[in-house]
């Protein structure tokens, strides 16, 4: 058998070294690191939170019935994060998503609390602002400690407590990515022989991993998910020539399985908080320009004859069509409904407001009634109108994924922006890094990247290539 990892794979220098590795910690010490170091952060920054409020409330010892919902609210909190996944390692390899869980189990805890004492008719002394001020508090400490924590975990607990295992047979692609340990079974793994003496150093192999991915021929790919099935950890097989479908997944129809090959990126509630989210920006922002949007109006009339509003077909979510509105920033003999010619430095169609605007990203700003309406989201991938090229090449003649960017409604902004992909599309390469930016955002969407998109948004309003 050859095992090779970033530990083993390397023959020791020195004494020091064998030491070094000798009292390296184990999988199983830093997993319980991990879950008491997360616990004594979470429940830090709720009881953190709730003595701030308490101190600016002046009721830190007059009146101590907020220490009675603390003492409930903690052990409810741990309860309900340890039963949705808080502290499973797929949530914790993502600081977002672990932010994400945590608070999730936070409002399940503050809910059945407040129920709690609705039952328990203790809402004559309940004490309201205390708990409204400690839960602000408490939101804002516990997605900030999380992140850090979950962020720099390896420094934190001393090592990295997931562990992927690879097992390949000789002769087979190996799969891209980071793995702790990289097996060749050669003989002394081998899936077709039922040997008790196999199977056991088969899990002292496997024994403190997450994952385990098999690399073999498909001719042994039955044997190998036989031995995997009672090996007590997740077990996948890779299957290279599924590449092309890029399935999201596995199902099943009248008990046969099929592939998953696409799905909405957003689960229901994850759509009605990100819809939720986009309401109350956009009205909020609406009410809060509109007095610049309507001197904005009015000098786009006085400019140029025309309309105040552009107005273009765009591709939007599940590639269907919608009108999207726009300050007008050209003569209207210039405008082009389909969007083929792409607006360049000089542009002669540009009028003097249109210059400002433009440079600035104010045109944009009616699309926020886009939002409103349905058609977009504050955060998402660009729409482009239907005739838009890159290198005289259609958008989606350069790259067959670009129809996959369409499964969420479009955004006045998205991470493409955000990194400087914007502007004309001269090369074919302009539109594909736009296109991998798109996709990741799909990939990996959370309510709390969309808010740290929207502030990074400010620093690219003033962009090179806005024009």
């Amino acid at each position: 058998m050859n095992v090779n990892s970033g530990a083993l794979s390397r023959a020791p220098s020195s004494r020091a070294n064998k030491l070094a590795r000798t009292w390296r910690p184990s999988a199983s010490s830093l997993r319980i690191r991990l879950i008491l170091g997360l616990l004594t952060v979470d429940t830090g920054c709720i009881v953190v939170s709730y003595l701030a409020a308490a101190g600016l409330r002046g009721v830190f010892v007059a009146n101590t019935d907020w220490i009675v919902i603390l003492a409930m609210l903690i052990p409810v909190f741990v309860i309900t994060t340890l039963n949705n996944g808080s502290y499973a390692a797929v949530n914790l390899r993502d600081p977002f998503r672990s932010v994400a869980k945590a608070l999730q189990g936070y409002a399940l805890a503050l809910s059945g609390v407040i129920f709690i004492a609705f039952c328990l008719k203790a809402s004559d002394t309940f004490p309201r602002l205390v708990v409204a001020m400690g839960s602000g508090f408490g939101i804002v400490l516990l997605a900030f400690g999380r992140f850090l924590f979950v962020r720099h975990l390896p420094t934190i607990i001393g090592g990295n407590p997931f562990s992927i295992v690879l097992l390949y047979d000789p002769g087979q692609p190996i799969p891209t990515g980071e793995f702790s340990v990289v097996i060749a079974s050669d003989s002394y793994f081998d899936p077709d022989r039922h040997d008790p003496v196999m199977y056991d150093r088969l899990a002292q192999s496997l024994s403190g991993a997450d994952r385990v991915i098999v690399a073999c021929s498909p001719e042994r790919r039955l044997a190998w998910a036989q031995a995997l099935k009672g090996a007590n950890i997740q077990s996948e097989i890779f299957m290279p020539e599924l590449n092309a479908l890029a399935p999201l997944g596995i199902s099943a129809h009248a008990q046969i399985p099929t592939v998953i090959i696409a799905n909405g990126p957003l689960m229901l509630f994850d759509r009605f908080v990100k819809r939720c989210f986009d309401v109350i920006v956009a009205s909020g922002t609406l009410l809060m320009l509109m007095p610049m949007l309507v001197m904005i109006a009015i000098w786009v009339k006085l400019d140029s004859r025309g309309p105040v509003f552009f107005s273009q077909t765009r591709i939007g979510r599940s590639n269907k069509m919608f009108r999207l509105m726009k300050f007008r920033s050209m003569r209207v003999d210039g405008c082009d409904g389909a969007g083929a010619r792409s607006t360049s430095r000089d542009d002669d169609r540009v009028t003097r407001i249109g210059k400002f605007i433009r440079s600035t990203s104010i045109d944009e700003l009616p699309q926020l009634l886009n939002v409103l309406k349905g058609d977009m989201s504050i955060v998402g991938p660009r729409p482009h109108a239907l005739g838009s090229r890159a290198a005289d090449k259609l958008f989606w003649e350069v790259d067959e994924r670009y129809w996959h960017r369409h499964a969420a409604k479009p955004g006045l902004t998205g991470l493409a922006q955000v990194r400087g992909y914007r502007g004309a599309t001269v090369y074919e390469d302009d539109l594909r890094n736009r296109l991998q930016a798109d996709l990741e955002y799909l990939e990996h969407w959370s309510i709390w990247r969309d808010i740290k998109i929207i502030v990074l948004t400010f620093r690219v309003l003033l962009h090179r290539n806005a024009f």
